[in-house]
């Protein structure tokens, strides 16, 4: 219904607005009207027009020609960025990778730091020029052939500043041994130059040996550190191999006269012995390498920042020149926008008439459609009317409906709080019946205690009877396996049924034996002092009885409390050594050997490995597997 009288108003305002449209268009068309009885008829403006349209003519030329230029000059100030940018990435690699050697040396080598950071803050106090540890230096080529350039140079080597002349050397470990007390190396490079020193033989004539360089070709240094390395380790002429080299070493050896040389994973070192002029060669297994895994080529980074330095100066005069393009494109926009305005106004005063004639048209039209759209507010509430009456049939048929479900719910909840008053007999009654269960377990757990000391006390009686049988047995002389005779069943059958009349029975036959003249009273006091020992006796085993199942009980109790984790842990360690040995494609196994479940003492861990696929698993010991 709300949404009904919403619409209803929204007709209404919509009538108000088309009402108020036409009287503004009405006193619009009016206005223009009056101006268009007021304008006189046009003059002949067309010569200022063609004037001003070859003014414009050629302002756009100079704008093409300036836009064009700006275009260039972005373009290439793009392309110095993007350079520019690549460069600063690369030299921000080689930072890195300078920057983790130098945190090594730091590591390693605190002193030689500390001199080397003074040395980068006085360099000028030195006639040439001082090269940084070699460690600093040295670029690999390749950093895999890292480890070749370590084994060969000492590590005293890595870390030792080289200068060009001695005063330098002088004035350097003065600075640093006796002001600074610092614990540094320092080395000089020869006076005659060997970096360009050639080895004894061609590289060319060593590949059939599987060597694929001499060590010199595998790094880059300044030229000064260059001839040091080839006069101090011959690094022109040390070969480096491959693992072919190896499997054929003893020929290598043989046929080459070679110093040192290099395998995949060895030094070989080679003397020749001065009384059997024999080769004798020693190998070493090479070292990982440590201090050149990341090396900086120093000279690609002084490219880069020459590069990097005439890339900004390029930008600075492109920026200026873009700002003198840009400054004329902003005039000739000012003078375009005026041209373009003196001649709208030129147009304007020109068209005015025939604007204002096509502008009195387009309203009449406007006009028109609003008349033929108007509204009925009436008709329309009519019609707003009869659906609102539909809909209260409809709210008073849903009415009667609701009532009917309250009536039905109603009921509903009766019967609920029947069930509820239900639920709640029940739960006591459930209660109650609980309550009996729990008393009569515990009624059961004491008859089953009772039963078991009842059971206990039958064994004992068992055990008493057959042992009482045994000597029965004895007095009477018969065997374990014998029947007993028929004068015995005889007399037992003449005997009371039940243990009172026994007593009884025994009683008046000791008072009888009692009144026998002349029986010794030695054997009455025997007999008396035999029975009360055989009670005494049997009142202790069954203490000790008692005892023993404690102590069984309580080991049990220990035992589980011990073992269970034992084995857990046990388990974890098999776990891990199963996987460890799959590691390296063997089986291993570990468990808790026990012999006798009793015998804690003789418990011990059992290992058991295979180390071949084609054997069964064997206990780990110096028989089966020494090696291991």
């Amino acid at each position: 219904i709300e949404e009904i009288n919403h619409a209803l108003r929204m007709k209404k305002d919509e009538e108000m607005d088309r009402q108020s449209k036409i009287y503004s268009y009405v006193k619009m068309i009016e206005d223009w009207k009056n101006e268009l009885a007021s304008v006189e008829v046009s003059e002949d403006l067309q010569p200022q027009t063609d004037a001003i349209n070859n003014e414009l003519k050629k302002l756009q030329e100079e704008r093409a020609t300036i836009d064009s230029d700006i275009s260039d000059v972005t373009a290439e100030k793009m392309n110095q960025e993007r350079e520019k940018r690549r460069l600063a990435d690369r030299l921000g690699q080689l930072s890195n990778k300078m920057s983790m050697k130098e945190e090594h040396l730091k590591s390693r080598f605190q002193d030689t730091h500390s001199a080397l950071m003074w040395l980068r803050k006085n360099k000028d106090k030195f006639k040439k020029r001082v090269y940084e540890p070699l460690m600093l230096e040295i670029n690999m080529k390749d950093n895999k052939h890292s480890k070749y350039v370590e084994n060969h140079i000492s590590v005293n080597d890595m870390r030792s500043f080289l200068f060009e002349n001695k005063e330098d050397m002088e004035l350097f470990l003065m600075e640093m041994c006796d002001r600074q007390q610092l614990r540094v190396n320092a080395v000089c490079a020869p006076a005659e130059s060997c970096a360009e020193s050639l080895p004894t033989r061609p590289i060319e004539e060593l590949r059939k040996y599987g060597f694929f360089s001499y060590l010199r070709e595998l790094f880059d240094v300044p030229r000064p550190v260059m001839s040091y390395l080839c006069s101090q380790y011959h690094v022109h002429d040390v070969p480096v191999g491959t693992e072919s080299t190896k499997g054929m070493i003893g020929r290598v050896i043989q046929e080459t006269k070679l110093k040192q040389i290099y395998t995949a994973e060895e030094k070989y070192i080679i003397k020749m012995s001065a009384y059997t002029k024999l080769s004798m060669s020693t190998n070493t297994s090479l070292r990982p390498a440590e201090f050149l895994s990341n090396s900086v080529d120093v000279d690609e980074r002084r490219h880069l920042e020459n590069q990097q330095q005439e890339i900004s100066n390029k930008l600075k005069s492109l920026d200026m020149h873009l700002t003198i393009l840009l400054e004329k494109q902003r005039h000739l926009e000012r003078r375009d926008n005026e041209l373009r305005q003196k001649k709208k106004e030129l147009l304007e005063r020109g068209n005015r008439r025939r604007q204002l004639e096509s502008k009195i048209e387009v309203k009449y039209n406007i006009l028109r459609q609003l008349e033929k759209d108007a509204i009925n507010p009436e008709d329309e509430c009519q019609k707003a009317n009869v659906k609102i009456k539909e809909l209260n049939i409809q709210k008073a048929r849903l009415v009667t409906e609701l009532t009917h479900f309250i009536k039905k719910c109603i009921t509903l909840n009766l019967l609920k709080a029947d069930l509820v008053l239900e639920s709640i007999t029940v739960a006591a009654e459930k209660s109650k019946l609980e309550s009996e269960c729990k008393a009569a377990s515990v009624q059961l757990r004491a008859a089953e205690q009772e039963f078991h000391r009842l059971d206990d006390r039958k064994r004992i009686l068992t055990d008493n009877c057959k042992e009482l049988l045994k000597r029965a047995r004895q007095i009477c002389k018969l065997s374990p396996d014998q029947h007993l005779p028929k004068e015995f069943q005889t007399a037992f059958q003449a005997l009371p049924n039940t243990l009172e009349e026994i007593d009884a029975f025994l009683n008046e036959e000791k008072t009888r034996a009692s009144c026998f003249t002349g029986l010794s009273a030695s054997v009455v006091e025997e007999y008396n002092k035999q029975t009360q020992e055989i009670q005494q006796l049997t009142e202790y085993l069954d203490e000790k009885k008692n005892e023993l199942a404690n102590y069984k009980q309580n080991i049990s109790q220990v035992k589980e409390m011990w073992l269970n984790p034992l084995k857990n842990l046990v388990e974890q360690i098999n776990e891990k050594f199963s996987r460890f040995f799959s590691s390296i494609h063997c089986v291993g196994e570990v468990d808790l050997h026990v012999e006798k479940e009793e015998e804690y003492d003789k418990y011990g861990i059992r290992i058991r490995v295979k180390f071949h696929s084609t054997t069964e698993l064997h206990e780990l010991t110096p028989y089966h597997q020494s090696g291991g």
